[in-house]
């Protein structure tokens, strides 16, 4: 699937994305790459570093676009599993870049790390992903 600049607009204008502070910025070819502008309310429990569960939501949304690159039109798909390693504290904005690394059909394994402003690794991860026929948003 290919996404115009139209449909990563409309996609990217949701109330998830908006109050965590994702944009999606590329997705084609069996990757993906996004931005977390960490919104403050969710940076707990310390000032500035965002939740953990935030940064697994920027992987999972990140590897979900990834995933949908590769299927045909009319499929979405769902997470089967989502394996994270936190490897530093996170702290200010934040960029995740996403891979395919095999697809089997209803099955499609991917990797994902995010990096911060100063290009340190901060989590690392691994997803699995089914198809579904279900149309994307």
């Amino acid at each position: 699937m290919r996404f115009s600049e139209a449909d990563m607009k409309r996609l990217n204008d949701n109330t998830v994305y908006r109050t965590v502070g994702i944009e999606v910025t590329m997705a084609e070819g069996g990757e993906a790459m996004s931005r977390l502008r960490p919104n403050p309310e969710l940076c707990w429990p310390f000032q500035g570093q965002p939740h953990g569960g935030v940064l697994a939501t920027l992987m999972d949304t990140t590897m979900a676009w990834t995933v949908l690159t590769v299927v045909d039109p009319g499929y979405n798909c769902a997470t089967i599993n989502l394996d994270i390693q936190y490897t530093r504290p996170a702290r200010g904005d934040l960029t995740c870049r996403s891979r395919v690394k095999h697809s089997g059909g209803r099955i499609v394994y991917t990797t994902a790390d995010i990096h911060d402003a100063d290009g340190r690794l901060v989590a690392t991860g691994q997803g699995t992903f089914r198809v579904i026929r279900e149309p994307a948003p």
